[in-house]
């Protein structure tokens, strides 16, 4: 898994690229972690190049979303590929976080 950060009209943008999962989870939730620190924008998380996420992956994304409210932020997703998309609309995810189909659409809608 890789993660890369840009900052983008105020928001935190995370591209999120290959697997979440077990093996991965740990190692984004530190990278998440390090990012909710230094910034204190609003993050969105593309995920056109998320290959999978499993139920921990899912856990991650949650966490980072409870936090992020805590202190008043928000997390929106964007560009989710169909495996993904399905996974967060069959355990109702995608009605507890923003889903969007670009950055764009995420930025514009999340101002």
């Amino acid at each position: 898994m890789q993660i890369i950060e840009r900052n983008e009209d105020g928001f935190c943008i995370l591209e999120v690229i290959g697997r979440l999962d077990t093996v991965s989870a740990s190692e984004f939730d530190q990278k998440i972690a390090a990012l909710l620190e230094n910034h204190k924008a609003d993050m969105i998380f593309d995920l056109a190049k998320l290959d999978y996420i499993s139920s921990i992956g899912l856990r991650s994304i949650l966490a980072v979303t409870k936090k992020l409210r805590a202190g008043g932020r928000k997390l929106a997703l964007c560009a989710l590929t169909d495996f993904v998309k399905e996974v967060f609309e069959v355990s109702g995810f995608d009605s507890v976080i923003p889903v969007f189909e670009s950055v764009a659409a995420a930025k514009s809608q999340a101002k």
